[in-house]
């Protein structure tokens, strides 16, 4: 109604976008496809695997557990592979699980912060994020670091 009000020919103004959208779809596919290989790359090495036990002896004193790792090093490159992390957590500990429940929490309360960056930054083509990783990631760690405490806090 609004655009009927201002004299805006709307059908032709909503086609013009979904041609510029489909535009920006085409440019990012790149950049989609990139993200995804080298996460199928991470896991399929075992490269996820040897750094969890890696970093096994330094989490467990943090009370920090191990098997929400792969959570916290897949949530900032992709949602769907986040979500495929929590969903083998509920298959192996079960939906009521603490690792469960804290894996969750990371889900909702963090971003896909690299994923953001390049989809959004590419498509309108900025080259220099300057403060926008740094203050993505640091904003995941927090997140994720409260999650953990959180539900421990009100579950364990």
């Amino acid at each position: 109604l609004y655009g009927l009000l201002r004299r805006v020919p709307v059908y032709e103004a909503f086609v013009e976008g979904a041609r510029e959208g489909f535009d920006v779809a085409v440019r990012i596919i790149p950049y989609l496809v990139a993200i995804l290989f080298a996460i199928g790359m991470f896991r399929a090495s075992g490269a996820m695997d040897f750094l969890i036990e890696l970093l096994r002896p330094v989490l467990s004193p943090l009370r920090i557990p191990p098997e929400v790792l792969p959570m916290a090093i897949l949530r900032p490159l992709t949602g769907s592979g986040s979500a495929a992390v929590v969903l083998d957590l509920i298959r192996q500990y079960g939906e009521d699980s603490l690792i469960v429940k804290i894996a969750a929490v990371m889900f909702g309360s963090t971003e896909t912060t690299f994923y953001v960056l390049v989809v959004y930054f590419g498509a309108v083509n900025i080259t220099k994020t300057r403060h926008a990783v740094p203050a993505g990631l640091i904003a995941d760690v927090a997140a994720m670091l409260m999650a953990i405490y959180l539900v421990q806090w009100l579950f364990a």
